[in-house]
């Protein structure tokens, strides 16, 4: 078997096809057909089910595909690292964010990296769903996370870096707007724009709702930040988000809540990281991280703070 024949059995199986596969590969048909029937011949398996709609994983298939591209991905960073020279690094680094983290300061954090590693490929997500961060995570496809808490012992090495408090963002001329902080009980009344059920941010908001005794109106759920923010300051409703992730423009227009709610922000690295993510990692401590129980300041109107040198 050969890292070649795993590459293109993950590719029918993304792809549903021979055919389609072929040309995300950019090689002839024949050539993956051969190689899919030589790896199934040595597994003495069938990785496929042929059906009216495609090509369809079988349960050997599935459990084979998993580990296949913990192996292809575990290749791609041992071919990365082999290429660093002194200021040197090719390859790609797949970087997850759980949605809402690090907003300010990932982009300084991420230049810093391309201006030390410039012919590196930086891939970035943002992923609302833990538990789908958590399967990328075990899947091999990750290279550094920021995720909310601990990661699971063994699977990654977690890197507190701060922490980030959320806020509430109010429409304009809102007279919760005259104090510093706002108590969440006075919102109960308030319709509020929430996140999908199975989001990260929506866990933080059920919590916070639960712990204080409310159960408000739900007007509207999305899944992103950006327009959470946006349609609280047209006047839907209020929405609760990290402070980093509230836009240029908008500070005025957010306060903390008391009691204040906050997460740790975790990068999580995989044991024995390569020259790429332990620069990342670097170049993020060097960011300016909320610390619970400081003072709380709106965010600046910049995008990122500038990394510290």
């Amino acid at each position: 078997m050969s890292l070649r024949q795993f590459e293109y059995a993950l590719a029918v199986a993304e792809e549903g096809s021979v055919t389609a596969a072929a040309e995300v590969l950019r090689v002839a048909q024949p050539s993956v057909s051969q190689q899919i029937r030589g790896l199934e011949r040595d597994l003495g398996v069938e990785l496929f089910s042929r059906t009216p709609t495609g090509l369809v994983p079988t349960v050997a298939g599935r459990a084979f595909l998993r580990e296949a591209e913990v192996a292809v991905n575990a290749a791609r960073r041992a071919r990365a690292t082999a290429r660093a020279g002194a200021d040197e690094l090719v390859g790609e680094l797949v970087v997850a964010v759980q949605m809402g983290l690090g907003a300010r300061q990932l982009p300084g954090a991420l230049s810093a990296l391309r201006r030390r590693f410039p012919r590196l490929e930086i891939t970035v997500f943002e992923e609302p769903n833990p538990t789908e961060l958590e399967r990328l995570a075990r899947g091999g496809v990750i290279d550094l996370a920021l995720m909310a808490g601990p990661c699971e012992e063994g699977l990654y090495d977690g890197h507190h870096l701060g922490d980030e408090e959320f806020v509430v963002v109010l429409p304009a001329g809102h007279p919760a707007l005259a104090a510093d902080r706002v108590g969440l009980r006075e919102l109960e009344r308030e319709p509020w724009v929430r996140f999908d059920t199975s989001s990260a941010l929506d866990g933080v908001l059920v919590e916070v709702l639960r712990d204080n005794g409310l159960a408000p109106t739900t007007v509207a759920r999305v899944s992103q930040t950006a327009t959470a923010v946006r349609w609280a300051v047209h006047g839907l409703g209020v929405t609760f988000v990290p402070a980093s992730a509230v836009p240029p423009g908008h500070e005025h227009l957010v306060r903390p809540v008391s009691p204040a709610v906050s997460q740790p922000v975790v990068a999580a690295v995989r044991p024995g990281a390569g020259p790429a993510e332990t620069a990342l990692l670097e170049f993020l401590r060097q960011e300016t991280w909320y610390r619970f129980g400081q003072s709380w300041v709106a965010p600046p109107s910049a995008t990122s703070s500038a990394p510290v040198v």
